[in-house]
């Protein structure tokens, strides 16, 4: 669980750089 829920928390982080470098 905590490896799951930190991978999340990678992949919700690399989305949210992805949509600040489209704007």
């Amino acid at each position: 669980m905590r490896i799951q829920k930190q991978a999340f928390t990678l992949v919700e982080l690399i989305v949210v750089i992805t949509i600040l470098a489209i704007l």
